[in-house]
């Protein structure tokens, strides 16, 4: 169940688990199954309190891995059975470290589950010792691979990069993202591989380059080759993503599109001509047939 005030949330002994929960990554994943394995023990549920957006969205204006409707579905694939997204903006941000430990007592929390770096309140003020005044808290030191911890940030800085293979091994599945279809020049399919054109949301983090990827949705499931960039070659400024679907016949206008991103293929670049895209395209298209051994 779906909450967005501390209200609204069922009465109850419960754990919490609280923290932003950007990209549910393996770091998120190793917290979250303690504080299941104890809410089980004690028999009483596990409630995450997250925000929305995540604080450093709008506090620092960075993108996000994960929009609210993914990491709901993210954290119930664990078996998260309460979900508190609070708003996150200016009045919440001005909160005091006071009245968050309010929002804990009224919640009923019995035990509290934290990464070691969280803080809370104005000012990031609060920290994960301060919340013993309401339960007893378990610090979850940070996960580690590669010699580094586990982070959003860590897995923001390889997308933006284009390393989706490399983001995946931290994430734990591989990164996705979706749209709604929208009508675009229809220069693909000039270029004989048309593409459907996603409306993501601009604050979503998008790997820039060219992949192998699967796409999903009311239309079936299919392999496919995906564009993010701004089309250079035709004169583009707008960062888009669009999607080749292989074998796929028809129209998608208006429908939602799920996609994760597998291979990065190449990185997007200026052709000199658009036969010379049009040459590249069919080679990224092999690439990714090569890919999927199809």
């Amino acid at each position: 169940m779906l909450f967005s005030e501390v209200a609204d949330v069922p009465k109850g002994p419960k754990v919490v688990a609280v923290g932003s929960f950007d990209g549910v990554h393996l770091g998120h994943q190793h917290l979250l199954r303690q504080a299941l394995a104890e809410a089980k023990a004690l028999r009483v549920p596990l409630l995450v309190y997250t925000f929305d957006p995540p604080t450093k969205v709008f506090t620092r204006g960075e993108g996000f891995l994960m929009d609210l409707t993914e990491k709901v579905e993210a954290l119930k694939a664990l078996g998260v059975e309460l979900i508190l997204a609070v708003p996150f903006n200016e009045t919440f941000a001005r909160r005091g470290a006071g009245e968050f430990l309010e929002d804990l007592r009224a919640l009923q929390a019995s035990r509290i589950y934290v990464g070691e770096d969280f803080r809370f309140g104005q000012g990031r003020g609060g920290s994960p010792e301060d919340l013993a005044q309401v339960a007893p808290v378990r610090v979850v030191p940070l996960l580690s691979l590669g010699g580094e911890p586990v982070k959003s940030s860590r897995i923001r800085a390889l997308l933006l990069e284009g390393k989706v293979e490399e983001a995946r091994h931290l994430l734990g599945q591989p990164y996705g993202a979706y749209g709604v279809v929208v009508g675009g020049e229809k220069v693909g399919r000039k270029l004989s591989f048309p593409t459907a054109n996603l409306a993501v949301h601009p604050q979503k983090v998008l790997p820039p380059g060219v992949f192998a990827v699967e796409a999903s949705g009311a239309f079936g499931r299919y392999k496919g080759v995906a564009n993010v960039g701004t089309r250079p070659t035709l004169g583009g400024s707008e960062r888009r993503l669009e999607v080749h679907l292989l074998g796929f016949a028809g129209e998608l206008y208006g429908e939602e599109v799920h996609l994760t991103f597998l291979k990065r293929l190449r990185e997007e670049r200026r052709f000199p001509s658009l036969e010379a895209l049009k040459a590249q395209i069919a080679e990224d298209v092999a690439a990714a047939r090569a890919y999927f051994g199809l």
